[in-house]
């Protein structure tokens, strides 16, 4: 690379963390990873995101409906590239030519080669506290990766589980903002409705939760949106 396409890649790649930071949702954030990936990784026709939650495969974020089909796949035979990145740290996975015999992923390759992938490659996104996921690059061409390739996906996946991580942060704290409005509200309303103080009113929302099994958002839900304690009959105090 020279130094000054090594300049242009910096610019870009500053960019492109401005992008991610500026977005306003976790959905939006991924969305925008993956348009980035297929912008500045040489040879990537296509990019997504996966995770892996009680061993069920999502598909978080793609450019492509391939890419949910491969996610879904890999899922199915629990084995394939972006399968073994969403949950090892450190290391990139990578097919070169998927019309080639792959021995360490022998059933998903053929799936691969029906659904049109030439190559790929998964990278882990991770933070010093968590493993947020797999980012997947697929090319239609065998060998499109190069080292280069492969090391611009590695900063890519740097920057992304980054904003990832911070855009799910974000989204957790206005939830929880958003859950403490709505316990102050319901709390008031118990209060009124049943002549209790604050304390008092605070234990029967948290016991109509416990006796139904139902979680506390749900029962505050429902109090701010009737007026009623799910299991508290009107007149009762309790």
């Amino acid at each position: 690379m020279s130094a000054d396409e090594l300049e242009d890649f910096a610019i870009r790649l500053a960019d492109m963390a401005r992008d991610l930071l500026a977005q306003d949702s976790v959905q939006k954030t991924l969305d925008r990873v993956v348009a980035h990936a297929v912008d500045l990784v040489d040879g990537c026709d296509a990019a997504g995101v996966m995770t892996i939650e009680n061993g069920q495969v999502r598909t978080l974020a793609t450019t492509d409906a391939g890419v949910q089909a491969s996610d879904r796949i890999q899922g199915e035979l629990s084995e394939g590239p972006c399968f073994d990145a969403a949950w090892k740290p450190n290391q990139v996975y990578r097919i070169g030519d998927m019309t080639e015999t792959v021995e360490r992923w022998p059933r998903y390759a053929p799936e691969a080669r029906r659904l049109g992938i030439g190559s790929m490659m998964g990278f882990l996104l991770y933070t010093e506290d968590d493993n947020l996921g797999a980012l997947d690059l697929y090319s239609r061409t065998p060998n499109a990766f190069t080292e280069r390739s492969e090391n611009v996906g590695w900063l890519l996946a740097s920057h992304a589980a980054v904003a990832f991580s911070s855009a799910r942060t974000h989204a957790q704290l206005h939830t929880a903002m958003e859950t403490r409005h709505n316990i102050g509200e319901a709390i008031g309303i118990v209060m009124e409705r049943y002549k209790l103080d604050e304390d008092q009113a605070f234990a029967v929302l948290r016991k109509s939760s416990q006796d139904r099994n139902v979680k506390l958002r749900e029962i505050v839900r429902t109090v701010t949106e009737t007026g009623e304690i799910p299991g508290v009959k009107p007149g009762s105090r309790s």
